[in-house]
């Protein structure tokens, strides 16, 4: 493949919405197994000077928290309610529910709804294709109907599935051909309301599906050997997929429509390339990239951001990769990772939650009398690892140069901690032992969790639950495992 092909190697996700300031924004996703309470984080959020955030629900909690904020709100419907939404009775009760009430009796500042996440996607084969649409036009009319229509427009959050280049160059970007018509179908629409479409961009995928991709391409620093398109020169891959995006736009007779970019940034473990220092080093970069408000070649204009993502999320599917969880500029807790100047506060870094109450000091590890050919410790390390997170363990991760026990004693620790470290949470078959001496390594965090969020309602927001898991995973450990002569079990 050439330099030009590879360009597009790209994992891209889109959306489109309404306009919004040129102040940077963030993604703020709630799947974790114990939640900040939303008051901390929106705290968190005003004192870090984001003016603007997209969430992926409607979380009653989370947006009694933003009422009088000022912060500017996109709420989401799920895509297994896109069919009910389709119904105008359905839509309308949604809408006076999670956007309405909020709005007229909370002062939340609700300015979009995201109506499904993805819905084109390949791996659904079809399954929203047809109910997308009606679904879109039912909550608009529902938005109109509540006297919402001016301040609150919808958007239908859209995968890289859909548009792609024949070419390989910005300049061949188009809608892809058995989805373009449904594509079409959305784009007018929101063009006819008046709303700008809106791209995830993801530099950092491009180096997880190809290890011979160029890596200076993926940040702003100019180190790259720049690509020329006609005239247009892209020294970044931002770029050059943004304007793919343009292009495929402009092909269809919508070349005018605005563009926002909904998500962009880098994660932190999970993958050899998810690191904090390609993280601040990408973050920072495009931070710098748009302060001065210049765009791309084919946008030269202001371009308006939400970094992806704001807070870590450790219950999140790790089915494309155990980077998943790592998305966030802070850690679960609230704790910077790294030194970011967005250019919002005075201090010019990023300031870390206030408020956070956590569980005791005090760890779960291997015992140290334990001996490393048990064979109760493998399924043991099986079982804390599918219901807990150990996705920072393996090669390249920040815990990859643990030794045998080291990796037993995270995986242990981490179901321990999301366990609200209960004391049956460290037996093991007695292979646990509850410590108050750190283990940390230099590089390897064990975390201490914090306290469980008591949401509205008697709902327990912080209270534990099965995550997700992949057996490739599991198999990555087995040879974590066996690396260290440990027994293994058949899965």
């Amino acid at each position: 493949m050439g330099f030009s092909g590879m360009v597009l190697m790209l994992f891209l996700s889109a959306s489109i919405i309404c306009p919004v300031s040129g102040i940077i924004g963030a993604n703020w996703g709630t799947q974790s197994t114990h939640r900040l309470p939303p008051e901390i984080v929106v705290r968190m959020l005003r004192e870090n000077g984001f003016q603007k955030v997209k969430l992926f629900d409607a979380d009653y909690d989370t947006l009694r928290a933003l009422s009088n904020s000022g912060i500017e709100v996109m709420v989401g419907i799920p895509n297994d309610m896109l069919l009910t939404m389709a119904s105008s009775k359905a839509a309308e009760k949604w809408v006076s529910e999670n956007v309405t009430d909020h709005i007229k009796n909370h002062n939340v500042n609700i300015r979009y709804v995201a109506v499904g996440n993805e819905p084109f996607l390949e791996t659904y084969n079809g399954t929203y294709l047809r109910t997308t649409y009606p679904a879109l036009q039912s909550v608009q009319s529902a938005l109109v109907k509540a006297g919402l229509g001016s301040k609150v427009k919808v958007t239908v959050p859209l995968n890289a599935d859909v548009y792609d280049s024949s070419s390989g160059l910005p300049s061949g970007g188009d809608f892809k051909a058995n989805i373009h018509d449904f594509v079409l179908q959305i784009v007018k629409f929101l063009s006819d309301n008046g709303c700008p479409f809106t791209v995830n961009i993801y530099p950092f995928i491009s180096l997880y599906i190809d290890p011979g991709f160029p890596v200076d391409y993926a940040f702003f620093d100019g180190n790259a050997t720049p690509l020329n398109d006609g005239g247009a020169i892209y020294s970044n891959m931002f770029d050059a997929n943004h304007d793919t995006l343009v292009w495929a736009l402009r092909k269809n007779g919508f070349g005018g429509l605005p563009i926002i970019v909904g998500e962009i940034g880098w994660p932190t473990d999970g993958d050899r390339n998810a690191n904090l220092q390609y993280a601040q080093k990408f973050n920072q970069g495009f931070m710098a990239h748009i302060s001065g408000g210049k765009g791309t070649p084919m946008r030269p204009d202001q371009i308006n951001a939400y970094l992806f993502s704001l807070l870590d999320e450790d219950a999140k599917s790790i089915a494309p990769g155990n980077f998943e969880r790592h998305w966030g500029i802070f850690y679960y807790d609230g704790r910077p990772k790294y030194s970011l100047n967005l250019g919002t506060t005075n201090s010019g870094s990023l300031i870390p939650a206030r408020g956070v109450q956590y569980l005791e000091r005090k760890w779960c590890v291997l015992d140290p009398n334990a001996r490393l050919d048990d064979p109760q410790i493998a399924p043991s390390v099986s079982f804390a690892c599918s219901l807990a997170d150990c996705t920072s363990l393996g090669y390249g991760t920040s815990c990859g140069n643990l030794n045998a026990q080291g990796n037993i004693s995270y995986a242990f620790n981490s179901y321990y901690q999301i366990h609200d470290q209960k004391d049956e949470a460290c037996k093991f078959s007695g292979l646990g032992a509850v410590v108050r001496s750190d283990p940390s390594t230099q590089s390897c965090r064990f975390g201490i969790m914090i306290q469980p969020y008591y949401g509205s309602a008697d709902r327990i927001l912080g209270h534990p639950r099965t995550l997700h898991l992949v057996s490739g995973f599991i198999l990555s450990l087995w040879t974590i495992l066996e690396l260290h002569s440990l027994p293994a079990i058949s899965l």
